[in-house]
């Protein structure tokens, strides 16, 4: 396993990181112990969840379980100094999570208590925002994003630097030890950084955005953010919420998969994917590669990249994209790849 420094502030973390959104819902406590056995195992010493976990689906009924479960296992396991543990404070939106209210001070200081409750630890080792206050253009708004209608930017500068202050107080407190964004962007990551120097706060560490053969928005201006100003991406989706294995390919839709739950995998389902899709696992195929472990490599090979947040509701799965870290792509498969992206730019 390689390590990777996050940001500067001189934390390695592995290039795999054991996401968990499933946990709760498709995993069970047990199932999720075992994965993360499994990860350390292997040598992941880094684990990414949230508040709002599980996802599969959200619900009021099961929010929480997530950081539970990893809780009771650091318990068990005595080794939460083994463990780089990363989470996050829920955007606006949710009725149940702290009313849906937008991030603020009170709202930080709350959330982040909570989490280190069920978590059982009296420290974050990374905590992030998990999306903005104000809109954005992930979860597939790109084309319907509108800066023109969101709120100032003398009101959105406030609100970042309030954050910022209460995510300074919890760093000198002890409970965090870095922070990070998620689902935000370019601009805004330039205006925690900005925020940062000029009051002398905490600094942007990484930033987690969905990143795959299917979606590379970081390819552009956030790549340049994260050369200059050491914010590492940790990209989640690699695997396009599971596109890019292949197994829905011609409709198919396999019994307690992504699919069988949420349909349209977060909008992902498009007319547009499929033949994105059948064309990269026909790349994989010409060179005796597994279609997922070859999309997980090849996020691997990106100049940016700090960790690729893997997901598995099944050992096997797990084991196999855990595995992806050992895969090396030749130049004649990132020919290939490189000509199935250009054929498919953007098709999520």
């Amino acid at each position: 396993m390689r390590f990777n420094e996050l940001g500067r502030t001189g934390i390695q973390v592995s290039e795999i990181c054991l996401g968990t959104m499933t946990w709760g819902s498709q995993n069970s406590e047990a199932e999720a112990h075992a994965q993360m056995d499994h990860a350390i195992d292997q040598g992941v010493n880094f684990i990414d969840t949230a508040e709002l976990y599980p996802t599969t689906p959200v619900s009021a009924e099961t929010q929480g379980d997530t950081e539970r479960f990893i809780g009771t296992w650091m318990k068990a396991r005595g080794n939460r100094d083994r463990i780089v543990l990363a989470t996050k404070i829920a955007g606006p939106g949710r009725s149940y999570i702290r009313g849906g209210r937008p991030m603020n001070r009170k709202e930080i200081e709350t959330a982040l208590d909570l989490s280190l409750t069920r978590l059982g630890t009296n420290h974050i080792d990374l905590y992030q925002l998990h999306w903005p206050n104000r809109g954005h253009y992930h979860f597939r708004q790109l084309w319907t994003y509108r800066p023109d209608r969101q709120p100032s930017r003398a009101e959105v500068i406030d609100n970042k630097l309030d954050i910022l202050q209460a995510l300074g107080d919890a760093v000198k407190a002890g409970k965090v030890r870095a922070i990070g964004l998620s689902n935000e962007t370019a601009w805004g990551t330039m205006q925690f950084l900005d925020l940062a120097e000029k009051h002398g706060l905490p600094r942007v560490a990484s930033i987690q955005n969905e990143y795959n053969l299917l979606y590379r928005p970081h390819d552009a201006d956030f790549a340049e953010i994260s050369h200059h100003e050491h914010v590492g991406l940790l990209s989640y989706s690699p695997l396009a919420a599971g596109l890019l294995s292949g197994k829905y390919l011609d409709g198919e839709v396999p019994a307690g998969s992504r699919a069988s739950i949420n349909g349209d995998l977060g909008g992902r389902m498009s007319q547009h994917q499929e033949p994105a899709v059948r064309d990269h696992v026909a790349v994989a195929r010409k060179h005796g590669l597994d279609p997922a472990q070859m999309a997980l490599a090849y996020c691997l090979t990106r100049p940016f990249m700090t960790s690729v947040i893997i997901g598995a509701t099944s050992m096997d799965q797990l084991r196999s994209n855990i595995a992806a870290k050992d895969i090396a792509l030749d130049d004649a498969v990132m020919r290939d790849i490189r000509a199935a992206i250009r054929r498919h730019p953007m098709p999520i």
